[in-house]
């Protein structure tokens, strides 16, 4: 039988009986924790076996720890990382290095707490225009070096045990919007967005799951990606992206009309999985009735990716960290 086609998240520290009841009934393909789900690695373990004991099986579950602003595991308790940028740039011709410790370091933090997934690297390119609220999160202006960095960061997750969530496919970084609050639209031609933003998602495409931009590329489509035939059709034809496609979280003002009919709207365009999060119970629910089981073709590659997880090879924290020092001048963190 099929997954449900959604990742979706939880109120508290610990399962509501609704909630339970819940996942039980709509057994979503996985699930997202934000900084609200997170004391200490106990109560975050427990979580965790709490919502794969609803739906009976291993499924994924996944974070935001990009480092930075955005990560949900903070310290004291877990390592405080300097933004993407700020990192990079201190590592400077070490940088490709620096990138895969970093996230082999994250890989192991997350694996202890039975978190198997990051929506991480973030490849979208740094702009003259780059609104605010991704700028330091992404990691430099060349697709080429972006891709490369992509890749290290890529690899040093997976090494650990932790799938990778390639975004935000197609290409963020040329948008002045936060699309948490608007719609941002890109005007650029397709011949030179296939050059530049789109370079590195083609490089990368590999990756076995993968996460989309609520963004308008007016040479394509008047619709967002999330929401458009015609740029999904892109994503898989011409980037060639055939892992796992997940929306960004459908409840960013980007993207306008009820639950329903944008997860309707999005698996209609050819997203596998919908991403819906910080929503009441009766939201959820209604995102999960709209959004049913997932697709033959999307079970496939849900199952690919699931597959992709990897025992971790071994690591010595104290030497990781060692070398990070000796790569960024006595800050090994950033």
């Amino acid at each position: 039988m099929s997954f449900g086609a959604t990742i979706l998240d939880a109120d508290g520290l610990r399962l509501s009986k609704d909630e339970t009841a819940f996942f039980r009934d709509a057994d979503p393909f996985g699930f997202i924790l934000f900084a609200r789900n997170i004391s200490e690695p106990d109560q975050v373990y427990a979580l965790c076996s709490d919502m794969r004991d609803a739906v009976g099986r291993d499924a994924p579950i996944t974070i935001d720890q990009e480092g930075g602003r955005v990560q949900r595991l903070r310290g004291p308790t877990w390592t405080e990382w300097a933004a993407p940028l700020d990192f990079i740039q201190a590592a400077g011709d070490e940088a490709e290095r620096a990138m895969y410790l970093r996230y082999r370091h994250i890989a192991h933090e997350l694996k202890a707490l039975s978190i198997d997934s990051n929506c991480a690297p973030m490849v979208d390119l740094i702009e003259n225009n780059t609104h605010e609220f991704l700028r330091n999160r992404c990691y430099v202006a060349s697709p080429g070096d972006v891709a490369v960095l992509g890749r290290a960061a890529a690899n040093g997750l997976l090494d650990g045990g932790v799938l990778p969530v390639l975004k935000h496919i197609p290409g963020h970084g040329r948008t002045d919007l936060d699309s948490h609050f608007d719609l941002p639209r890109v005007d650029t031609e397709l011949d030179e967005l296939r050059e530049t933003d789109f370079a590195p998602f083609r490089a990368l495409n590999d990756l076995p799951m993968g996460m989309t931009a609520h963004v308008v590329y007016s040479d394509i489509d008047e619709a967002p990606a999330t929401l458009s035939p015609d740029t999904m059709a892109l994503v898989r034809d011409d980037i060639g992206f055939d892992g796992l496609i997940m929306t960004d979280d459908i409840g960013m003002k980007a993207l306008s009309g009820t639950v329903p009919q944008i997860a309707k709207g999005a698996l209609a365009a050819g997203c596998d999985v919908i991403l819906h999060c910080n929503a009441p119970l009766a939201d959820r629910i209604a995102c999960a009735n709209a959004a049913g089981q997932m697709t033959d073709a999307a079970q496939s590659r849900a199952e690919a990716g699931l597959a992709a997880r990897r025992t971790p090879d071994d690591i010595d924290i104290a030497a990781l960290t060692a070398e990070l020092e000796t790569l960024l001048s006595g800050r090994p963190y950033g």
